[in-house]
């Protein structure tokens, strides 16, 4: 352990606080503040002393702080002199009697004044705001538009093999491509909806630009629906 060195500042800090407590006291006592209200008016006057001096250091200077300090070291420094021969204290004079019985209500708004007042820096400095959670950004999602269904005329089209050309011949008889009955069935009901809405029958050209077919399979399907 190391050895516990005295700090003069701090003696001569002691010895002033007792020496300041006891005159308060004493003055006290002889504007007739006896028992315990005597020991609460120097506890009073530090305390207000104290209340301003941390509020210099913390705050930075300020009027108000000022003003209750300088109240607080007069209290104190005229309780030192006051005690010293300059009045009789066994018989006060009045402003003395007012004084030490308006101290209580003096120092009650004075601490007051301080805690609940902000200073310049406090003013200047406003606390940030209550920590918020923010809300998860919104997550777009594209969706794919669904592919349009095709026809069942386009399904049979894409499933019929394209005819394979056969061997020159000095006469060749045209071949027709196998027509699949799902694809038959579809063009009967083409062609009868274009009978019952023009009256006429539907000729090949209509016929192969209504089902989307290559010309030869639509020879073929003309000649089934006949």
């Amino acid at each position: 352990m190391g050895r516990i060195r005295p700090d003069a500042v701090l003696v001569q800090a002691v010895i002033a606080g007792a020496l300041s407590f006891a005159h308060l006291h004493d003055l006290a006592a002889a504007a007739g503040q006896d028992g315990w209200k005597a020991w609460a008016y120097p506890i009073s006057v530090d305390l207000l002393l104290v209340a301003a001096w941390r509020r210099l250091r913390g705050g930075g200077a300020s009027r108000l702080a000022w003003c209750w300090f300088v109240v607080a070291l007069v209290a104190s420094l005229g309780a030192n002199v006051a005690t010293a021969g300059f009045l009789d204290l066994r018989h006060p004079p009045a402003w003395l009697r007012f004084g030490i019985a308006g101290w209580p209500a003096l120092a009650f708004l004075g601490g007051t004044l301080l805690a609940h007042t902000r200073s310049a820096a406090e003013a200047a400095d406003p606390a940030p705001p209550a920590d918020v959670t923010p809300a998860p950004a919104p997550v777009s999602v594209r969706v794919a538009a669904p592919e349009p269904a095709a026809s069942p005329s386009e399904v049979e089209a894409a499933e019929v093999p394209a005819a394979e050309p056969g061997p020159e011949t000095p006469y060749p008889a045209p071949a027709r491509a196998p027509v699949p009955a799902a694809l038959v069935a579809h063009a009967r009901k083409v062609a009868d909806e274009h009978r019952s809405r023009t009256g006429d029958a539907i000729d090949t050209d209509t016929l192969r630009a209504r089902l989307g077919v290559p010309p030869q399979l639509a020879d073929a399907i003309a000649a089934q629906l006949t």
